[in-house]
């Protein structure tokens, strides 16, 4: 069940995507709130995992992997429609790919991604990447940031006069802290990654020691 939901929040993200290019701006007004499911339903997947029993290291892994195809796929749209530079979404992806390179070398060891056997060494870099506080702050900070996007996107359209969206947007107020809520999801991207760069050494000196003593067998 848990994993149907991530499938099916998949399946919605693609379709806010398209609507995003196609819709008027009432359409993308929608698409504001689509995308606050797409990111609700991140938390509901794993508490429906919880409560039925079906936690395994097979879901939490499909689970980050739905989360990347969503916050990578979200990004690319956004640079494309020339909302934010091209080199936010190449810094993500690049981020992505080795964090979750490094990653599945934990798994290989019987770890997993969050929770109490994961790879942290420190109980600031458990924090930073798997407490409960900076996975939320994490995580509504994408989920505004890219609810603002999508809005600013509806505001460019030339029949926002008039509309709700041009009204929003038209506060001082509100364009600051949506641009805060982008900003801060890229810094964040790129603070949470360090800790796993940094104790991932250790695992790669493990591994190294093992491979060394494998070959002088």
């Amino acid at each position: 069940m848990a994993n149907a939901i991530t499938v099916g929040r998949l399946f919605l993200l693609f379709i806010v995507i398209w609507l995003i290019y196609v819709g008027n701006v009432q359409v993308i007004e929608a698409c504001m709130l689509l995308i606050i499911v797409v990111f609700a339903s991140d938390g509901l997947d794993g508490w429906v995992a919880r409560k039925t029993g079906s936690t395994s290291t097979f879901g939490a892994v499909f689970d980050i992997a739905g989360d990347r195809v969503v916050e990578n796929a979200l990004w690319v749209i956004f640079a494309d429609l020339k909302l934010i530079p091209v080199w936010i979404p190449l810094l993500v992806l690049t981020r992505g790919f080795v964090v979750d390179g490094l990653r599945s070398l934990s798994l290989a060891d019987g770890m997993t991604p969050f929770g109490a056997n994961n790879m942290m060494r420190s109980a600031f870099t458990q924090w930073l990447t798997a407490g409960r506080f900076m996975r939320a702050f994490y995580g509504w900070a994408k989920a505004a940031g890219f609810v603002f996007l999508t809005g600013l996107e509806a505001w460019r359209h030339h029949d926002a006069t008039g509309t709700f969206i041009a009204t929003l947007y038209g506060q001082t107020w509100y364009t600051v802290l949506g641009w805060f809520c982008v900003w801060a999801a890229v810094v964040l991207t790129v603070v949470r990654a360090l800790p796993v760069l940094y104790d991932s050494t250790t695992l790669l000196r493990e591994h190294d020691r093992r491979s060394r003593a494998s070959s002088s067998l």
